[in-house]
């Protein structure tokens, strides 16, 4: 009779895709992650939901103590259907951000360019340039609107001196108090102040552009807005998407160049979202209408700071996948 061993198969043990962290491990992770989490429900969460529980009654700077009554959404119903918030988004969306943003945009690529041409090389004035450039940005806005409030000042100011000792105008103008020179002087001046950081990241990108694709593109034929055209701009696409995002993001929310430069006005000429809601709140006393412009203004944030998260996480899975 043949005998045979019949070996039992063992399983192998399952392979989980999960790595089950050691309790060490997980209770570092808890202990490292708890204090920012604290201090985001402290400084954010909690904020955020009593502005919106504020925004749905009628709270009132000079009645704190008794608090306000629940009115539910009339608050934001008179927002949507005032005239004069139509105005403060209209300034705060075309004026403060798409104007302010497309001027700074413009001018630092024109500005980016220059720096980096092969003239001010060639006479050697690329450092000095530089330096100038970062002269606006080191000055606090506090400082830079004080220095132009004296500059377009109507009396005393060098502009207007300057203007009429040119003959361009007869009078002094009041910049800053005339309807249709305010907005024009109010981005003249976030220009200048935030212009070098703009720049100075466009120079950046401009200087990571290998030279070998210029020499090819000008050997092939193409001419100088060729090469602009299909080498500088496609290299400078992701600069120009952030800088545009980031730029948008930092000026809609712009309280201290309004504030500081017009007060709102003239009138309420130049009055943007943020003012809106300090005069609302602290002028007029209206806790309960501005904590609804502010919920109002932090969802437009949360947009822009939700497609600014989208482009950049688009942007590193792009460089991983060509790495």
């Amino acid at each position: 009779m043949a005998s045979h061993s019949t070996a039992s198969a063992v399983p192998a043990p399952a392979v989980s895709g999960r790595r089950k962290r050691p309790p060490s491990e997980r209770g570092f992770l808890f202990t490292a992650l708890a204090p920012p989490f604290f201090l985001l429900i402290c400084f954010y969460v909690y904020p955020t939901v009593f502005n919106v529980e504020n925004s749905l009654t009628d709270l009132s700077l000079f009645g704190l103590r008794d608090g306000g009554e629940w009115i539910g959404l009339e608050n934001y119903v008179e927002l949507m259907t005032s005239p004069d918030f139509r105005r403060v988004v209209w300034n705060t969306v075309v004026w403060l951000t798409v104007v302010g943003v497309s001027v700074r945009i413009v001018l630092g690529l024109a500005l980016a360019f220059l720096l980096n041409s092969a003239t001010l090389k060639r006479w050697r004035l690329s450092t000095i340039s530089r330096i100038l450039l970062i002269v606006p940005w080191a000055t606090p806005p506090v400082v830079a609107i004080i220095v132009w409030r004296w500059l377009l000042d109507p009396r005393v100011g060098a502009v207007n001196a300057a203007l009429i000792s040119l003959g361009i105008i007869d009078q002094p103008i009041a910049f800053l108090a005339t309807a249709g020179w305010v907005w024009p002087a109010v981005i003249t001046i976030i220009t200048w102040n935030t212009l070098p950081l703009v720049t100075l990241t466009f120079m950046a990108s401009l200087q990571s552009l290998p030279h070998e694709l210029i020499e090819a593109a000008e050997i092939d034929g193409a001419s100088k807005w060729q090469v602009m055209r299909y080498v500088y701009i496609p290299h400078l696409k992701p600069a120009i998407v952030i800088m545009v995002l980031m730029s948008t993001f930092w000026t809609f929310n712009n309280f201290i160049y309004i504030w500081l430069t017009t007060g709102a006005g003239p009138g309420t000429y130049t009055n943007v979202m943020a003012t809106e809601i300090y005069i609302k709140a602290f002028i007029e006393g209206r806790l309960g209408y501005s904590s609804a412009a502010g919920v109002v203004m932090a969802t437009i944030m949360t947009i822009f700071g939700l497609i600014y998260l989208r482009v950049i996480a688009e942007r590193e899975l792009k460089e991983e996948g060509e790495a």
